[in-house]
Formats: C-alpha cells, sequence, structure tokens
C-alpha cells in the first residue's frame, strides 16, 4: 500500500470516528433532554394531582352539599317542608304512622309479610297511612343507601301517591332488597332499574331525571330529621304509632311481623283500646 493510500485510509477511519462520536453525543444529550422533560412533566402532574386532591378533599360530597340546595317537595306531600305524607282514603277516621328504613332488614321482612294486608286496608279506607322514612342505617353501617333510596321514594311520590306505595313494596322485596351491609341502593342506576318494575315509573324520563339529579335529595334529609326528633319516642324501624301509641305484639314489645299480630294490634288500636 502506498503511503498516500494508507494516509487516506487513516484519514477516513478517523472521519467515521469522529462522525460516530458526534452521534452518540448527539445520542446521549436527546437522552438527557427527554429525562428531564419527563422528570417536569412527573412534578406538575404531581402537583397537579395533589391540587386536584387538596380541592376534593375540601369539596363537600353530595349529601353534604344537599343540606344547603334548594328545598323540593314532591307533589303530594304537605306539613313543613313537605315530610307530611299521607296514604289512603281521606274520609278515613284514623292514621297509622309507620316509620321505615329502606335499608332495614325487618323492614324489609315485615313489607314483605304485611305490605299487601296494608295496601288492602288502604284501598278499603280502614284507616290511614303517615309514612316517615328514617335514614339511620347510614350511620350504623357507614353508607348513603337509605338516603338515595328515600330520594328516590320522593321522586315516585312526585308521580302519584300509588307509584310511592308501589316502587316501596319492590325496594322492599326479596327480590330487590339487598343486606344491611351491602349498600345497594346507593347507585341510581339500581334503583332505577328497581323502578322499572313499576308501570307508572318505568321509562318515565322525569321520574328518572330526579333519581339521577338527586332532585329529592334534600327532601330526604329534612325527613329523615322529621324521624330524628319525632314525638314518639321511635328509635328504631320498623315502628307503628297510633293515636300516640305505639302499636307491638301481644306481649307489649315484640315487631308486628305476621299479618296475625299486625291485624290483631290495629283492631285494638282502631277500637281505641
Amino acid at each position: 500500500m502506498s503511503a498516500r493510500n494508507s494516509q487516506a485510509v487513516r484519514s477516513a477511519a478517523r472521519d467515521r470516528l469522529r462522525a460516530e462520536r458526534e452521534r452518540q453525543a448527539k445520542k446521549e444529550k436527546l437522552k438527557r433532554q427527554l429525562i428531564v422533560a419527563a422528570s417536569i412533566v412527573g412534578v406538575l402532574a404531581a402537583a397537579g394531582g395533589a391540587g386536584y386532591l387538596i380541592i376534593h378533599a375540601n369539596k363537600p360530597d353530595a349529601w353534604e352539599a344537599a343540606k344547603n340546595a334548594k328545598l323540593v317537595q314532591p307533589s303530594n306531600t304537605t306539613g313543613k317542608d313537605g315530610t307530611t305524607v299521607i296514604l289512603g282514603k281521606a274520609d278515613a277516621k284514623k292514621t297509622l304512622k309507620i316509620y321505615e328504613d329502606a335499608r332495614c332488614p325487618i323492614c324489609a321482612q315485615f313489607e314483605q309479610a304485611v305490605g299487601p294486608t296494608i295496601e288492602n286496608d288502604l284501598k278499603n279506607g280502614k284507616y290511614k297511612v303517615e309514612f316517615i322514612g328514617a335514614t339511620f342505617v347510614d350511620r350504623t353501617i357507614p353508607g348513603e343507601g337509605s338516603r338515595n333510596a328515600l330520594s328516590a321514594l320522593g321522586a315516585a311520590l312526585n308521580v302519584s301517591p300509588d307509584a310511592f306505595l308501589a316502587y316501596k313494596h319492590e325496594l322492599y322485596s326479596a327480590k330487590y332488597h339487598p343486606a344491611e351491609a351491602d349498600d345497594k341502593f346507593k347507585s341510581d342506576k339500581y334503583l332505577i332499574e328497581v323502578a322499572d318494575q313499576v308501570p307508572a315509573l318505568k321509562n318515565n324520563a322525569s321520574f328518572r331525571k330526579a333519581v339521577e339529579d338527586g332532585t329529592y335529595d334534600r327532601w330526604a334529609l329534612e325527613m329523615s330529621k322529621k324521624f330524628d326528633n319525632n314525638k314518639d319516642g321511635i328509635e328504631g324501624t320498623p315502628s307503628f304509632v297510633m293515636d300516640g301509641k305505639k302499636l307491638s305484639g301481644a306481649n307489649g314489645k315484640s315487631v308486628l311481623m305476621t299479618v296475625a299480630d299486625y291485624n290483631a294490634a290495629i283492631d285494638t288500636a282502631l277500637a281505641g283500646k
């Protein structure tokens, strides 16, 4: 190989080596830039996430917000804040107060056993019923199903008293009533699914909107206060009061869980005994 050719080869090799070094330097620089950029994005994301968490933590939940929301009273209600719900024929002489909580398992058992008897009594004008909705299970077993179901019942009552009774019957049914610890009624979707069993509520756009928008959430809270502040000495559900007297089984203590016990207690109360 001539000296000239050897020098040319060495020069070409140096050029290739320099080009490779420059390429590697650019690659390393780009890598460092990407790492820095990713770090900045991560910091910003973390800061933004922390800010979101702080804002979210300080934002009241839906039920806290409902306390200050506009009170919308369902149709077919009277009294302070629309919390007087009277069912049955207006000319029935006496009124039975029924205290119930939507998540209460004993209420569900009672409604499944005795509910049809009550509905029949109302149709026959034997007495009227004043419904008082409670939500204490939401405090005992933390959740929101009692309040959410009571709000949905308000939406049903706004349709009609019959729709309210039919919906209440379905909510307490063996098919749809969840275990006490299962806060299934917190789901608007589930409440609407149950409502689809009631002809007056199925595909009822205004009812559905009221449930999803929480139109009667504030009303549900006011109704719950009525239970909490009741003057009948009622602390649990289901409970029954007529003429200021609490109705119970023959022993004076047991809850009315059978049609026979219920009828006996009602007949005694109606007779003023």
